[in-house]
């Protein structure tokens, strides 16, 4: 009878580290693609200058499907994008009262999914974000109030 037990305890053991393991890799391919698209979309808006419409959106969504990301959103104080692959926010650099023109960044916010029915149940993580900035944008016009 005491062999037996033991038995029991070092396969549980054994699937418990498997479990551990395996979660790990997949969190960590999750990361990777959450980390790959943050780069990608900051790249394309600085290709296209900030200013995002139909070409900047399409480019971006074939490039998650590309990877196969598919991110759960919850953006909260940010904006999404249209496609629901990722959050953004439009930033405004200070600028005085002479300065020529506006200067404007995004912050780009990707999400690492992570939906485990039993792991949500239990510990209530379902979403870590990874956050970058774009180039700063001008936009020049003439104030003309300053000399």
């Amino acid at each position: 009878m005491r062999d037996a037990l033991g038995g029991t305890v070092v396969i549980t053991i054994i699937v418990i580290f498997i479990v551990f393991v395996s979660a790990y890799l997949a969190f960590n391919v999750n990361y990777t693609k959450a980390f790959k698209m943050k780069n990608k979309i900051i790249s394309t808006y600085e290709e296209y200058n900030g200013k995002c419409e139909t070409d900047c959106k399409t480019k971006i969504k074939e490039y998650a499907e590309s990877i196969g990301y598919k991110p759960n959103l919850n953006c909260g104080s940010y904006d999404e994008d249209s496609n629901g692959l990722y959050c953004y926010k439009l930033m405004e650099v200070k600028k005085n009262a002479c300065d020529e023109g506006s200067k404007k960044y995004y912050k780009i916010q990707t999400k690492i999914d992570i939906r485990v029915p039993i792991v949500d149940s239990i510990l209530g993580l379902q979403v870590f974000a990874i956050s970058g900035d774009t180039k700063v944008f001008e936009d020049k016009f003439s104030s003309g109030n300053c000399k």
